[in-house]
């Protein structure tokens, strides 16, 4: 396993199948049907926001996303969101991905998200990255790494746990549970 900065060119599409394996689920309902949630991520993707673990072949096993005020991993905005889902479909999708929106901070670096390969999970990857995103906010100067992970994902939360990350706060989503499929988010923090 090589981690490496950034996606390498020509893995975007495996990049985006794999944020939306991983994400789907929460974001179906908003920002599917899946071929259009792909292209959509694929058109907004910064790969200069991402840490990735490729085999020695260069095959994707795994990103860990990160979000600052320059940009984030998977972002975007309204003018992205008509092109893929024209402006009736943006409008109310604009709506709710706002809800989700998880602004920067100078205090925590913020981790926007980390995923595995399916095929690969088990074998340590995603300690690498997340270990590799540590160092990231260490180099940047941050003094604390700060993510989001939801109830209905106690397997990352076991890891984040496992590598010495506390919970900061739960908010809950009330009826919008509906639409995310999921009840809450912990936020939890890691001192650098």
């Amino acid at each position: 396993m090589r981690i490496q900065a950034a996606i390498p060119e020509g893995a975007e599409a495996h990049a985006a199948a794999l944020y939306w394996d991983a994400f789907g689920q929460k974001l179906g309902m908003t920002m599917g049907p899946r071929d259009k949630a792909l292209r959509f991520i694929q058109r907004v993707m910064d790969a200069n926001h991402a840490i990735c673990a490729t085999d020695d072949d260069g095959q994707l096993l795994g990103v860990v996303g990160f979000k600052t005020y320059d940009g984030a991993f998977v972002g975007g905005d309204y003018s992205d969101l008509v092109a893929i889902y024209g402006h009736i479909g943006a409008i109310w999708r604009a709506g709710l991905l706002a809800l989700l929106d998880r602004d920067v901070e100078n205090k925590r670096f913020l981790m926007d998200g980390i995923f595995v390969d399916a095929t690969a999970r088990g074998q340590g990857i995603g300690s690498a990255l997340l270990h590799t995103i540590m160092q990231e906010g260490r180099d940047r100067g941050y003094p604390e790494l700060r993510l989001d992970v939801i109830d209905t994902n106690p397997r990352a939360k076991s890891l984040y746990e496992r590598h010495g990350f506390t919970k900061l706060k739960t908010s809950h989503l009330g009826p919008l549970r509906h639409i995310f499929k999921f009840r809450s988010a912990t936020t939890m923090i890691k001192a650098l």
